[in-house]
């Protein structure tokens, strides 16, 4: 039987190869391990050479120097990602999730006209450059929440209560974004805002009995407003088409009187030519025809006054009076 070294005492001896093979396989393992990386679909790479930045990468699978010369930090830079301002929203088991109201400093603001008003708000935003987001600030969450909140207390601050809660919403939505941007590009923040939108805007407890009155009237105000622009646009049409109608008729009257009154014109001074031409010729006429005028009226006409003393002559057409 083969003696044991082991128990017999005697020490193994490695030959040198075969360490220098065990290195250089370990040390081809660690690089293999150490120099490839992979980035999801919604995420971008920033990879950094010996602490200094050297490139970003987008999704797949990335090569890096191997043994920590080169390191990569995921940045998920093609999700919308979503702060949420006086309320959160809570997941649960077997639901969505549950909307929990969160009044804090943050929410309560002054309003221009000196009235205290609780506000919810979210803001919506994406990471469009992922160095800046990993290296120029520290705390960018609280960056970014203590910037949304000096601008909406900014904005709010410039207005009435009344139009906080009513008609200057959107246009607090739209001013809020652009001022948060230019702030945050200021900063280098390496974001971009999509969306801000307010939630709830309702008074302290105490008041917001009175101020629920106070929109049922102004909704009651813009209801009749609606129904009296309604009426107008009914109405305006119908008695513009109507005076429309009016005019026209007038104007066909109008022409019509002109052209008779220039064919009497016309005719008077047709007659009057004619006149001119032979005198007596043109009055015998005249008066034949003023008197068959007269002898076709039937019984309307009344030829002889029995009232009267003596009777008007009448012309014979022998040219006597009778």
């Amino acid at each position: 039987m083969k003696e044991n070294p082991f128990k017999s005492g005697k020490n193994l001896t490695l030959k040198p190869t075969t360490v220098v093979t065990a290195l250089v396989v370990l040390l081809a393992i660690v690089a293999g391990f150490t120099s490839f990386f992979v980035v999801d679909a919604t995420e971008q790479a920033v990879v950094t050479r010996l602490g200094k930045y050297s490139r970003t990468v987008g999704a797949g699978l990335q090569f890096k120097l191997p043994f920590g010369l080169d390191r990569n930090y995921n940045v998920p830079a093609n999700v919308v990602q979503t702060e949420q301002f006086g309320f959160k929203t809570i997941s649960s088991a077997g639901t969505k999730g549950v909307y929990e109201n969160n009044i804090t400093s943050e929410s309560r603001m002054l309003t221009g006209d000196l009235n205290i008003v609780d506000v919810e708000w979210i803001i919506q935003y994406k990471i469009v450059d992922p160095a800046a987001w990993l290296f120029n600030v520290k705390d960018r969450t609280k960056t970014i929440r203590d910037i949304s909140q000096s601008v909406l207390n900014m904005l709010v601050g410039d207005r009435a209560i009344l139009d906080v809660m009513g008609s200057e919403r959107s246009a607090i939505e739209t001013q809020a974004q652009q001022l948060m941007n230019d702030n945050f590009d200021q900063l280098g923040l390496g974001i971009n805002v999509l969306t801000v939108k307010l939630q709830n805007i309702v008074p302290p407890a105490g008041v917001q009995d009175a101020f629920e009155d106070v929109n049922k009237a102004i909704q009651d105000m813009n209801r009749f407003i609606n129904e009296g622009k309604e009426a107008y646009n009914t109405e305006i049409p119908k008695a513009q088409g109507e005076a429309d109608r009016q005019v026209q008729v007038a104007q066909g009257y109008a022409v019509e009187r002109v052209n008779k009154a220039q064919g009497d014109v016309a005719r008077f001074n047709a007659v009057y030519e004619e006149y001119r031409k032979a005198p007596s010729v043109t009055r015998e006429r005249l008066y034949i025809e003023a008197m068959e005028e007269i002898f076709t009226a039937g019984e309307k006409s009344t030829l002889i006054d029995g009232e009267l003393d003596n009777v008007l002559p009448v012309k014979t057409l022998n040219g006597g009076a009778q």
